[in-house]
């Protein structure tokens, strides 16, 4: 079944500077005939294609460049380091129609597109870093001991927040009072040598 045609989309081709259209044009022509059943609609108010229950692909115009890229992009557009990301889709900032890969290319990648979609691959999630844990809360006993000790108190205050967590947790944990201030003694001692709580096993 033919895909739907929006008027909203020859509008926006009309009002893109001038140097877009021929590109917008080429690139809505080659996704309609590789994909005639894909409907046409706009996304973020920028130009798409969608098909099997699922984003297809779109393109944008800007003052300077066009843009146009798969929803699924990297699992379709070989990536090649380069600095396209710094522009919206998988092909850069497209000038001219030359930027573009040729039509037989083109289609490829949509025929690519659809076949995603038609069999509800969903793209991987990037990873996100972890958030570094902020740094704990220096118990009242500790920092009066550190205090005492310039040393061990201008090795803690260099200390990554990890470093210091190792340390506030193995005082904090210990669940009698003989054995808390053994161990924040230990601490000072070795902090003031500038150890981290395992020394033992690191090679730091």
């Amino acid at each position: 079944m033919p895909g739907t045609r929006d008027p909203r989309i020859d509008a926006y081709i009309a009002k893109a500077p001038e140097f877009a259209r021929p590109i917008l044009i080429h690139l809505r022509a080659v996704v309609n005939a590789a994909c005639p059943e894909a409907d046409e609609t706009l996304k973020w108010s920028m130009p798409s294609w969608t098909y099997a229950d699922g984003i297809l692909c779109g393109m944008a115009a800007f003052k300077q460049h066009a843009t146009f890229g798969f929803w699924k992009g990297s699992l379709i557009v070989p990536s090649d380091d380069s600095d396209n990301e710094s522009a919206m889709g998988q092909f850069g900032k497209i000038t001219k129609l030359a930027d573009l890969p040729s039509k037989k290319v083109l289609t490829g990648y949509v025929k690519q597109a659809m076949k995603l979609n038609e069999d509800g691959v969903k793209v991987p999630e990037r990873a996100r870093p972890a958030k570094p844990r902020p740094a704990p809360e220096t118990p009242d006993d500790l920092a009066a001991a550190l205090k005492k000790n310039k040393a061990a108190k201008a090795t803690w205050e260099a200390f990554s927040p990890s470093c210091k967590r190792e340390y506030v947790e193995w005082i904090t944990e210990a669940k009698r009072e003989e054995t808390r201030l053994k161990r924040l003694a230990q601490a000072v001692e070795w902090i003031g040598e500038g150890k981290q709580r395992n020394w033992k096993y690191q090679n730091c």
